[in-house]
C-alpha cells in the first residue's frame, strides 16, 4: 500500500507521549495491565519502562522513537488489518512501524495470549 507524503510527514509528526495514555486505558477498559503492554511494547522496540518514561518525558516523536527502537528481527511476523490497511502491504518503514505497535496493542486488548502476541510460537 502506498501512503502519500502528507499522510506518512502526519505520522512521523505524532509524539508517542500523545498515544501512549490511549494504549494504556484501551488495555486497562479491556482487563490488561500496564505491564503487559510494556512487555510488548519492549518486545517490539527494545524499549523498557525507564527508556519508554525518558521519550515521553522527551516528547519524542514517532520518527524519533522509531530511529531509536532495536525493532525485533520478527515483527515482520505481524500481519493483518489495522486502521483499514493490510500491514504487509504499507511500503513506507515508519509507518509500518507504527502500525506494528497499533496492531499489538490491538491483540493485547482483544485478550491474545502473549505467546501469540509476541510470535514466540512461529
Amino acid at each position: 500500500m502506498a501512503t502519500t507524503p502528507e499522510h506518512d510527514a502526519k505520522i512521523a509528526k505524532i509524539t508517542f507521549s500523545s498515544v501512549y495514555p490511549h494504549y494504556i486505558s484501551k488495555n486497562e477498559k479491556k482487563g490488561r495491565t500496564k505491564k503487559e503492554l510494556l512487555e510488548v511494547i519492549e518486545w517490539l522496540t527494545g524499549f523498557n519502562e525507564n527508556d519508554l518514561n525518558n521519550l515521553i518525558e522527551d516528547k519524542v516523536t514517532f520518527q524519533t522513537f522509531f530511529e531509536k527502537a532495536k525493532l525485533n528481527p520478527h515483527a515482520e511476523l505481524i500481519t493483518g488489518v489495522i486502521c483499514g490497511h493490510r500491514i504487509e502491504e504499507i511500503e513506507t518503514p515508519l509507518t509500518k512501524q507504527v502500525r506494528y505497535l497499533d496492531k499489538l496493542v490491538d491483540e493485547l486488548a482483544k485478550g491474545k495470549k502473549m505467546e501469540k502476541i509476541l510470535r514466540s510460537s512461529q
